[in-house]
């Protein structure tokens, strides 16, 4: 499922071989579309992940789905979160503004968004690099 770019989705999410993959919240179909594009030893998991994928429509159920999956997070793990594009005419409470009000004090800093698909925009966190190791 190459996005509009052209680009395979593992790609633009940073999903590499060996990399344990984590979702939550995800729509019906993502999953067996993600399994599809793996690069090769790449793993789903419910346990610690390099990259962590949490979607969600309303803002409750997001922090919910975050706050179980930081702790399995490691310090360079990546954490995407994806909403509904206005576009998609879903409803929903969540805004890429509003993502960084609730992430950036928490010591996470966004560098990267992604049309996920049609329906679903994408925005990574990261910990801060000067968090990392403590």
């Amino acid at each position: 499922m190459a996005g509009y770019s052209g680009t395979p989705l593992p790609k633009k999410l940073g999903i590499k071989t060996g990399s344990r993959v984590r979702l939550l919240g995800a729509p019906g179909a993502f999953h067996g579309i993600l399994v599809a594009e793996l690069p090769e030893g790449a793993v789903f998991t419910d346990g610690v992940a390099d990259v962590a994928i949490v979607f969600a429509e309303w803002e409750r159920d997001l922090l919910e789905r975050v706050a179980a999956v930081r702790p399995t997070l490691p310090d360079a793990a990546s954490l995407w979160v994806a909403w509904p594009k206005r576009a998609s005419k879903r409803p929903t409470d969540i805004t890429e503004d509003r993502l960084r009000a609730l992430f950036l004090p928490t010591g996470l800093v966004d560098n990267k968004v992604c049309a996920i698909d049609e329906v679903w925009s994408g925005l990574r966190f990261v910990l801060r690099v000067e968090l990392r190791g403590r």
